[in-house]
Order: C-alpha cells, then structure tokens, then sequence
C-alpha cells in the first residue's frame, strides 16, 4: 500500500478531451489552411486604419518637430515616454513565459508561449518607436550608435541610462526574435508538409530551413532552446531595470529612488500577463483552441498576476513610507500634494492607479474567479489600464511642478498628435498579431505533442483508472492472504 500513500495529487490535464497526434495537428493548423473569416478581416481593417493614422501622426510629427506634441515648461515627457516604458512593460511576459518556465520545467507554458512569445516581440517593436521620434530630427538618429567617427568629440553618452536603453532594447528584441522563430522551425516544416498550394509549400519550404525532424535536428533545436532561454532570463530582469534607471539615476523628487529597478520588473511582469490573457481568451474562443488554452492556463496566470499586483502594492505603500520618513520636504511635497492630495491636478490618476494595480487583482484570491473567463477578461483590461496610468503618474506628478513656481506647468493634456502615435503603436501591433495568427501556429504543435502522453487528459484518465484497478487488486490480495 506504500506505493499508493505518498501519490501526490494529480493537476487538472493540460490538453482536454480525447486527441491523438493527428488530431493536434488538425485543430491547431487547420485554422492556417482555411480561408480568413469574416472576423479576421473585420479586426485587420480596424488594426490597419489605427495604424494609418499612426503613420500620418507621426509624418506630421516629424515635418513640423516636437512642438506639434502638448509638451509644455516642465513636462519634456509626456504620453511618449509614458507609452515606450508601457509597451515594454508588455513585453516582458512572452519570455518570463518562454525562458524561465522552460528552464523550470513547467509544463503548462506549452499552450501559451507561442502566442506570448509573439506579442513580446510586436510590443518592443511599438516601444522602440517612441524614444527615436522623440528625437525630432530623426534623420541624424544614428549620432547615438558608438562607432568610429570624424564628429570629434561628438560621442554618446555612455553613462546616460538612455544609451543603456538602446542596447539593453534591441539586446532583448534579438534574443527573443530568436527564440520565438527557432521554436517555429518544427511546425513550419509540418505546415509545408500539408501544403497543397505551391505559394505555400515554397513560403514555408523555406521558412522551415530545411527541417527534416531527424534526431540531430531535435537535438540541436533543445540545446538553443536551452542556450536562448539562459541568455533570455536575465534580460527579463535588466531590461525593465535599465528603463527604472531613466527615472531613478536622476534628482527630480519622486524618480529618485532605489526601489524602481524591482518595482519596475514586478510591474512589467503583471502588465505582460493580463496582456496575454486580453489576447489569448479571445484566440482560444475565435480558433476553437479551448482544448488546448484550458482553464488551468487561465487559472495559474491569475495566480501570478495577484502575486505580481501585489507586489506592486507593496511597492506603493513603500513609496509613501520612504518620502514621509527620508524627511526629504521635496520629495514630501511631490507625494503628498502632487499624488495622494485628490484635490491636486493629477490626484484622479494616483486614485485610478491604485484602484486597477492594487485593489482589483485581489479578486483572483478566490478560485471562481480565477476560473470566469468574462472576470479575467474584464480584469485583464483594468490591469493594463492602471498600469497605464501608474506610468502617467511616475512622469507628469514628477515634473509638471518643479522647484520654482514660475514654472509649473498647467494642465497637461496630450495633442491630438500623441494621441495618433500611440493609437497607432495599437495598430501596428494588432496588424503584426493578426497576421501571426493566420500564417503561423498560434500554439506550439511540437511541444503539445510533446506533453500529450503526460498531461492530456486521455493519458490521466488510463492513470487513474490503472491505479484503481491496482488499489483494487491489491486489496483483493490483502482480503485472501487473511
């Protein structure tokens, strides 16, 4: 009987319902093969006409300069910088997803790494575009990249956290560009496999580089796997730590802090996963994929984003503490009149922030809820809103009124301009996802294969049952030996 008293419990299957190979193969790349729906066109056009009119913003943008943004005295940031720091923010499940769930062996990231691997790379995209149209003479861009020069002394700054940005950005993007499409080799050689259109098999064909699924190529394809998602976990930590240093290796009253690298991280890791829950319920309903994005993915998301918006919380109140304990009348004045003060300009944000970032998430504590998809969709929604807003409050409430009242801004209140660049920066990224979901996977074939005999529901039940049988047996034989 020992064999049966230290069974741990068995977790919820990750696959649902009775799926062979071929099966999988069917319901995941079934949706590429066939014509676009109805839907899809809907949502590309809308994603498009958003992206158009980011373009034109930022066509005017760059014609008339900077002015055409409603930046004022003190605010020199506003809605851009408050957008690029968001957008990375985003970014930062796919690989926290990919890189060190796959290093922990986690096996429920199987449904939902592809599609978050993905979006990480279309956020870093949209925030890379703010800090260079910012620039406003856009076309000198490449005075910052550190190469050998006849400018003279005219060199970046290399101890400007806004250098370290460039690299730690694009460091980011290639490791994650990287890791995402390795993954995609096995599925892109299926995808040819099946093709029947000549278009199709020559696109994939040489998508696929070449993949024949021999042993060498699967053993190859593990170790980068290892290899990208070593490289890739420190850069989850650094490269949200290295935008915290935007604000925290200044001297404005309110940025200047040692908190922010941490508080940063948690922030960003909290804002990727309820970006990946907006666009993964809708996927799992639209491509019929609810066997494969199972409520148990849904349910230990939500897990970690009320242990992430909690952590966030912590870092709030910390905030207050410190500014009240250093003593600091600066950094007093510009929590306790510029945020918690609700009769200040900005106090609405400070309340808004709190109220999405803080006290929503602790809904998920209850497993009902955790487990409604309409709860995690709406909440999903909230937390991206009130990251938003955390952001918009760390820069405006900083700067609008600094030591000198004569030059405290008015209200700020962004142009038309900023508005299109930032709906735009939406555009592009729905543009990129709806084009990801209809020519690629939007769930890891191979690796759900992979798992089938081990998580699918099919292979718990025959566990169960067998266990059953042998508990049966053995009492049987206990009764006779009696």
């Amino acid at each position: 009987m020992a064999a049966f008293r230290y069974e741990s419990q068995v977790r919820p299957g990750l696959v649902d319902g009775s799926k062979d190979y071929h099966q999988v193969t069917e319901d995941i790349i079934g949706p590429i093969e066939a014509a676009p729906t109805r839907g899809w066109w809907i949502g590309f056009i809308i994603s498009v006409a958003c992206l158009i009119f980011g373009i034109i913003s930022v066509t005017t943008q760059v014609i008339y300069g900077v002015g055409q943004w409603n930046l004022q005295k003190t605010i020199g940031w506003g809605w851009d910088i408050t957008n690029f720091v968001w957008w990375v923010g985003i970014g930062h499940a796919g690989t926290l997803i990919s890189a060190i769930l796959l290093l922990f062996r986690q096996q429920w990231r199987t449904g939902v790494n592809r599609a978050a691997e993905a979006m990480t790379i279309f956020a870093v995209m949209c925030a890379g575009q703010f800090p260079i149209w910012h620039m406003g003479r856009v076309w000198l861009a490449f005075f910052i990249m550190p190469y050998p020069n006849t400018r003279g002394p005219l060199w970046p700054n290399f101890n400007s956290p806004l250098l370290w940005d460039v690299f730690a950005i694009s460091t980011y993007f290639t490791v994650s560009l990287l890791f995402w499409y390795s993954g995609l080799l096995p599925d892109m050689a299926t995808i040819r496999d099946r093709a029947k259109l000549k278009w199709r098999k020559a696109f994939y064909g040489v998508a696929a580089f070449g993949w024949t699924g021999s042993t060498k190529h699967w053993q190859r394809h593990e170790a980068l796997s290892l290899v990208l998602a070593g490289l890739s976990t420190p850069l989850v930590l650094s490269v949200h730590t290295i935008v915290s240093f935007d604000f925290a290796t200044s001297v404005i009253p309110g940025w200047h802090t040692t908190i922010f690298p941490p508080y940063f991280v948690a922030g960003a890791v909290f804002s990727g996963f309820a970006m990946v829950q907006t666009l993964l319920i809708v996927t799992r309903k639209v491509l019929k994929l609810e066997d494969y994005i199972t409520m148990e993915h849904v349910d230990v998301m939500n897990k970690i984003i009320v242990l992430t918006g909690s952590i966030v919380g912590v870092a709030y109140l910390t905030e207050l503490f410190i500014s009240w304990y250093g003593q600091n009348k600066f950094e007093g004045y510009e929590f306790a009149q510029n945020r918690v003060n609700i009769f200040s300009p900005y106090g609405w944000s400070y309340y808004l922030m709190m109220g999405c970032n803080v006290l929503s998430p602790q809904i998920f504590w209850f497993r009902k809820m955790r487990r409604n998809l309409t709860v995690t969709f709406f909440m999903s929604v909230i937390v991206n809103v009130g990251m938003w807003f955390e952001r918009f409050v760390i820069i405006v409430t900083s700067i609008y009124r600094d030591y000198l009242p004569s030059s405290w801004a008015t209200y700020y209140a962004p142009s038309i301009w900023e508005i299109g660049f930032y709906v735009g920066t939406f555009g592009l990224f729905f543009t990129c996802y709806f084009l990801f979901i209809k020519f690629f996977p939007v769930i890891a074939v191979a690796e759900i294969k992979h798992i089938l005999k081990q998580a699918g529901n099919t292979y718990k039940e025959k566990m169960t049952e067998s266990e059953t049988v042998s508990v049966e047996e053995f009492a049987h034989e206990h009764a006779h030996a009696h």
